[in-house]
Order: structure tokens, then sequence, then C-alpha cells
């Protein structure tokens, strides 16, 4: 607990890192492809979505952390207050979600440690990986853990944003991507950019790392807003980063990655031919980072969302040291030892769609609670939503009703 409660200090800026650690999380190897793949396709088209899709994610982290500081209570303590079918939701949803993420986030940070490094396999890679993230949340505490973040962040955003300005964006080009204009087959892509850049379930983590950071109490709201939006930008400027290198890099040479992590893979070969070795290991170097950050906040994150859960479902109180608790690092073991399974055999069929359905209705299930509870008593009033935080989440849920509509019909297709 890094500051006193109740009680925003002076000197905001330089106690911005939660939301850092949220967006950092939030942005992973899936969503660089995603957006990379969106700018070889359309150009500059799709840039008003990415913008959009952060300016939701602001609106779900915030009323999540809203939630948190003005209640002193936690967003699952509100849901449970919804009805107790929100706990075993969470709950079966948490424990299938790790397992195959925590496969999928090892093998996206093996893919560019075994480019650079091919003296050990894949999956050789993918097990470290695991074991590191593991080891450095077991062993530190969330002050250590932020500063971490903090410079994978700065890794990633350097260089990507580096990669831009190297391949020359068009700035006409540029503008036009603001029109709101939605080309012929693009309509997946939008919606996708919308509805993935920057986060999933890990937005609503982003109460957790203010409560453990020391924030606590409503007077940490405009701090939380600063800390929030400063992070988001970040994000934005990134995600604006990989269209650019999309639009400029594939899109006018007519390249195109392949779906999946591995996209990123021959992106750097693009960039060796283009600019040389050492651009596209430095390449490399951001897409670790990127990868390894969302390991870290993962392993940390969804952690102390877990743990909040296994001690209120047991009716138990939340240990004030909640990162040294056996809730927490069971939930980093789980994260760690069973995924690895998947990295020696392919993912069991109808787990794959388990996680797909629930991954699908997640957000509508965020949006619409926070609405539901950011407009009740159970916060205080002047906490509660206003006019344009109701519309953005109401936008929102309708937005991931109907990306989760099209998820599930692809997953029964």
């Amino acid at each position: 607990m890094g500051e006193k409660a109740g009680t925003a200090p002076s000197g905001k800026w330089r106690h911005i890192g939660p939301g850092l650690v949220v967006a950092a999380t939030g942005v992973g190897a899936g969503d660089l492809v995603a957006t990379l793949i969106a700018g070889s396709r359309f150009g500059y088209a799709l840039l008003w979505a990415a913008i959009v899709g952060c300016v939701v994610k602001i609106a779900l982290s915030e009323g999540s952390a809203r939630y948190h500081l003005a209640t002193g209570s936690t967003i699952l303590a509100g849901w449970r207050s919804l009805g107790r079918w929100t706990s075993w939701y969470f709950g079966i949803y948490v424990v299938i979600w790790g397992f195959i993420y925590g496969a999928t986030a090892m093998s996206a940070t093996a893919l560019p440690l075994a480019a650079m490094f091919p003296a050990l396999p894949l999956w050789g890679w993918a097990v470290l990986s695991g074991l590191a993230g593991l080891m450095f949340v077991w062993f530190n505490r969330y002050a250590l853990f932020e500063t971490v973040m903090k410079l994978l962040v700065g890794t990633m955003f350097v260089i990507m944003v580096g990669l831009a300005i190297l391949v020359a964006p068009s700035l006409p080009g540029l503008l036009s991507g603001l029109t709101f204009i939605m080309p012929e087959g693009s309509l997946l892509y939008t919606m996708g950019l919308i509805g993935g850049v920057g986060g999933t379930v890990t937005t609503a983590a982003y109460g957790y790392w203010c409560q453990v950071k020391g924030w606590q109490g409503p007077g940490w709201l405009p701090l939380m807003r600063l800390d929030n939006t400063v992070a988001y930008t970040v994000t934005g400027i990134f995600v604006i980063a990989m269209l650019i290198v999309g639009a400029e890099l594939l899109h006018a040479s007519g390249i195109a990655l392949q779906a999946g992590d591995r996209g990123l893979i021959d992106l750097s070969d693009v960039l060796e031919v283009r600019f040389g070795p050492v651009i596209a290991t430095l390449f490399l170097v951001g897409f670790a980072a990127t990868a390894f950050s969302s390991i870290l906040g993962v392993w940390h994150g969804m952690s102390l969302f877990f743990a909040d859960w296994y001690y209120q479902a047991r009716g138990q109180t939340v240990p004030d040291d909640i990162e040294r608790s056996p809730a927490f690092r069971a939930y980093m073991l789980w994260l760690t030892f069973p995924p690895m399974l998947l990295l020696f055999a392919q993912q069991p069929f109808m787990l794959a769609v388990i996680y797909g359905a629930f991954g699908a209705l997640f957000m509508p299930f965020l949006a619409i609670t926070l609405l539901l509870l950011l407009n009740s008593s159970r916060v205080p009033a002047d906490c509660r939503n206003g006019w344009l935080a109701n519309i953005t989440l109401t936008g929102s849920a309708a937005l991931f009703l109907i990306l989760a509509g099209q998820q599930i019909l692809s997953l029964m297709g």
C-alpha cells in the first residue's frame, strides 16, 4: 500500500502507474496482429475504430475503478450484490480463461525469443517465459511490479512508434481515417478493433491495482481519471503506430500477414528485407516486451481478482496482504503449470469452444453490470454516472452484445 488512504497527493503526474499497468496488460500480441492486418487490408480507413476502442476501454476501466474508490469495496462485491449467479459466472469464467490464456501468453512471448535465440525450441522459451512471470510476481510486491511494467511500456512504445515514424506515414492518408467510413468487408475488423484492443477482462482489474497501490476513497477519483486517460492515450498512440505500419509497409506493398501471433514473425522478415537486421531485431524486442508485459500483468492482476472472488465466495475476509495470500499464489500456479500441457498438444476443441463463448460474453456483462452498479444507491450520489458515462457504457454494452452474438455464431458454425 503506497500512499495515504482517502487523500490524493500533490504532484499527480509522478503517481501515475496503475493505468499504464492495465493498458500494457491489455495490449498483447494478438492486438498487434489485428491492428496490423486491419492496416494492411484497409489502409487508414479504420483508424477511427481504434480510437473509439480506446475511448470505450477508458469508460470501462474508469467505471470499474470508480466503484472500488467510491465504495471502498471491489467490483466483485458489487457483482455479488446483483445476485449470486454473478459469482458463479465469474468463477467458471476465470478458471477456463486462465487455463487457455496461460498457454496463449507463454507462446506469444516465446515467438520473438525463439526468433532471436533459436538455440531453444519454441516450447522451451514458452515454459521459461511462464516460469519467469511466476517467479517475478511470486517474490515481488506491487511497487516493483509497476516499475517493471512501466519499463516494458516504455520499450514497446518507443520501438513501435519509432517504427511508425520510420515508415513515414502520409498525413492526408492518416487524416482520411477519421471519416468514420467502413470499407466493404471491414465490419468484423472494425468491431474487433473497437472491442478487442486494450484488454477485455483485465480492464476490470484496474480497480484492484488502484487499491493495492493504496488509492482508497473518492478523494482519489481525479488522480485515477488522469491516470486512466494518460494510459489509454498511450495505448491509442501505440495502436495508431501499428495501423500506420500496416498501412504503409504492408498495404502499399500488397503483403499479407498470417492470422495469429506468428504474423508478427512475418513482419520481422519484411522489416529485415526493407530496413536490415537491426530494425528487425528491435521490432522483435518490442514484440517480446509487449507479450511479456501481458504475462506479468495477468499473473498479478487476475490473481488479485481470483483471490478476491475466492475469499468472498467462502464468506471469508480478504487478507490485507492479498499479494501473499494462498489464493493469489494458487491462481498464479494455475496460470503457469496446467496450461503448459497445451504447449505440447492441440487445444481440446470443446474447451476452446467454451472459452470462446465465455470470452465473448464477458465484456457485455462488464458494461451492463457497471451501468446497474454506478447508477444505484450502492455508490455515493456524487460518484454515480453522469450522462456521458451512461451513453458510453450503453453504447459499449450494445457493441459487445453484437460482438458476442457474432462470436457465438462463428463457434456454432
